[in-house]
């Protein structure tokens, strides 16, 4: 049994001494432990950092691709070089390495798909009030989306099996934590969690520059990936919504004309049923986004399929060279 740990990098030369020195040398279950730094285009020397450090593999992107699109890669190459379990960490030494046993135990006995090392969030120090509410909200929404279970949706710190990584994909290049979650929720894979620790801020976030840009993209994400993966419930939805404001201007008209007989003093509501006309055609429109959205899921997931597949037997291929 092979575990990797990834380390997505983003001149992180500095902090990526300490996030090395604190990961296993040996965990139950496992019999060889790896680690893998990928390199997002890093201009402060952090691939040569790695190797210094004795990193068994760095991964070097070129150019500055982001994190989503960095992890993406790198559990891709962990696959390739054999992982039977890959975990993701931060290159800015957040999470404490010496929960990677826990983290793992639940894939290895075979009770989860995908392990994530949830915050003591109300009880961290370094957390502002705001942040605490802002985090445990985000995780509230997260969960209803993606329809599982996770008490820190929005942490890094997971594990995943080789059957996962292979059948993960990301369509976003801002951070992989929600849109892998939701896709987890989707495929059907079974979400479990472990309690990690977390160690001193050592720099404020790359990822967001504020709060408000914060909430705004993972939101973005958030909706996008729920359209994304379930056009029929979002159109239906809103198509209603405008076929019901049709059915009620529909229902004001009827009323005026034949009981209160409005017509009857030179009001002919045209106005109204022009909007109830547009109203109706939005709905049944949006009605027809949605039956097109369910159909082409349909086909991405005979795609995902096929894509599964290649990776497999080239995972396979992988394995069987010398």
């Amino acid at each position: 049994m092979k575990l990797i740990i990834q380390i997505p990098c983003y001149n992180e030369a500095g902090t990526l001494g300490d996030v090395i020195r604190d990961l296993p040398k040996s965990v139950d279950g496992i019999d060889t432990i790896e680690y893998l730094v990928i390199d997002d285009g890093s201009t402060d020397g952090t691939a040569e950092k790695a190797r210094q450090l004795g990193a068994h593999h760095v991964l070097s992107l070129g150019t500055n691709h982001g994190l989503a699109r960095a992890f993406l890669r790198g559990i891709r190459h962990a696959v390739e070089l054999g992982a039977d379990v890959v975990v993701n960490t931060d290159g800015d030494n957040q999470y404490s390495g010496a929960d990677i046993g826990n983290l793992v135990q639940p894939i290895l006995k075979n009770q989860a798909d995908m392990v994530i090392g949830c915050r003591q969030i109300v009880e961290h120090p370094e957390f502002t009030a705001i942040k605490k509410a802002m985090q445990l909200a985000g995780s509230w929404v997260l969960r209803r989306l993606a329809r599982v279970s996770v008490a820190d949706a929005t942490s890094g710190f997971r594990a995943y099996s080789r059957e996962t990584c292979l059948k993960l994909n990301l369509h976003t290049s801002f951070s992989h934590c929600t849109e892998t979650l939701i896709q987890a929720g989707h495929l059907g894979l079974r979400i479990g969690s472990a309690p990690v620790r977390v160690n001193a801020k050592t720099r404020p976030s790359r990822l967001f520059r504020s709060i408000p840009q914060y909430v705004f993209k993972q939101g973005t994400t958030m909706i996008t990936m729920y359209v994304l993966y379930r056009p029929g419930e979002v159109f239906f939805v809103a198509g209603s919504a405008w076929l019901a404001m049709a059915l009620a201007l529909g229902l004001r008209f009827i009323y005026l004309i034949f009981i209160l007989k409005q017509n009857l003093i030179g009001r002919t509501h045209l106005a109204s049923l022009s909007v109830m006309s547009v109203c109706a055609m939005t709905g049944f429109l949006l009605w027809a986004l949605g039956i097109i959205g369910e159909l082409i899921m349909f086909h991405r997931r005979l795609a995902e399929e096929n894509l599964y597949l290649v990776r497999e037997e080239k995972a396979r291929a992988g394995r069987s060279r010398p």
